[in-house]
């Protein structure tokens, strides 16, 4: 290897800048990996991350022969309750309880209970 030329110029330039970064990403995961192995619960890596939030005011099973005479004024019976609370889905994993709310003209959700994390992988089995 002593005997190898080194790139000089653009070439040069270039694996020096490539090296640079590779450098980085190297010190970027370290730092990570002392963060993790340190029992740290550092959020920000995933603070950006999205998720879909749904609401569930509840649901029905029809035929399709039902679905297809559904026309504009038609009424879907729910199989919940007037005042019952609504669910919350994050991912598709009901994770709260709520009741509906109206902000700012807009439609909201008051969550009243939040699913423990216990009953939630009760709901799996």
């Amino acid at each position: 290897m002593a005997n190898e030329e080194t790139p000089t110029g653009e070439a040069g330039a270039e694996l020096t800048q490539g090296l640079e970064q590779v450098a980085q990403a190297a010190g970027q995961v370290a730092e990570v990996t002392r963060s993790a192995s340190s029992g740290g619960n550092n959020l920000e890596y995933i603070l950006d991350v999205s998720l879909q939030i749904s609401v569930e005011v509840g649901r029905s099973k029809m035929t399709v022969q039902d679905l297809l005479q559904l026309g504009q004024g038609s009424v879907v019976e729910l199989h919940k309750l007037a005042g019952e609370p609504l669910d919350v889905f994050i991912n598709g994993k009901h994770v709260a309880r709520g009741e509906a709310v109206i902000v700012n003209e807009k439609f909201g959700v008051r969550l009243t209970e939040i699913i423990s994390p216990q009953a939630r992988i009760e709901s799996l089995a």
